[in-house]
């Protein structure tokens, strides 16, 4: 007997290849490389963007909420199990749409389309200065580099180690998220690789 999550991700499968990560209490769900979905136990979660926002509302699907110890991260991806058990097309037809567009937005940001760092997720315009100032021009280079890198590259700039909170939010930058939604284990993998490549 297969559980719900093991429907959810089953239905999900139809829509092409796709890569499954451990994330946020649940399986992050990519194709391409750009995260569409959310799959936990109990439900299952689509990217909103653009005009997917309004409609998703409209249809009174709730945002996803990620509770971690004390903080509550509520992130861009909205509820669609009521619509998966009882308008089957629309949801197909949300679905479709949610990829495309998870697609479409991780191409552009890593074509350097978008040259504003401060756009991608967690940055902002004192942390984009500080990562220029270290040598990292653009989003296609910072993208490039990686969440260590840029996080070595500022820390040799600045003549010191920096708060460890820094490498988290490059990282959510890189996997286009808010860092408080970076797992334990994913933390703790990218400690081993700074501490090892330091050694």
């Amino acid at each position: 007997m297969t559980s719900l999550k093991d429907d959810y991700l089953n239905y999900l499968n139809k829509f092409g290849e796709q890569e499954k990560r451990s994330m946020f209490g649940g399986t992050g769900v990519f194709m391409d490389g750009a995260m569409f979905a959310i799959v936990t136990p109990a439900s299952m979660y689509i990217r909103g963007g653009e005009k997917l926002d309004p409609q998703l509302v409209k249809l009174g699907c709730s945002k996803f909420r990620h509770i971690k110890k004390s903080k509550t991260a509520t992130v861009n991806y909205y509820e669609i199990r009521e619509l998966f058990e009882k308008d089957p097309q629309t949801c197909s037809e949300l679905v479709a749409k949610s990829i495309e567009f998870s697609c479409k937005d991780k191409a552009y940001k890593q074509s350097g389309a978008n040259k504003r760092l401060r756009d991608l997720p967690n940055m902002r315009l004192t942390l984009e200065r500080m990562v220029k100032k270290a040598g990292i021009a653009d989003v296609a280079a910072f993208l490039e580099l990686g969440a260590l890198n840029v996080y070595r590259k500022v820390c040799e700039h600045n003549g010191q180690e920096l708060d460890r909170k820094l490498l988290w939010i490059f990282a959510g930058a890189v996997e286009g998220c808010h860092w408080q939604l970076l797992t334990d284990d994913f933390k703790s993998n990218l400690l081993e690789q700074y501490h090892s490549a330091a050694n």
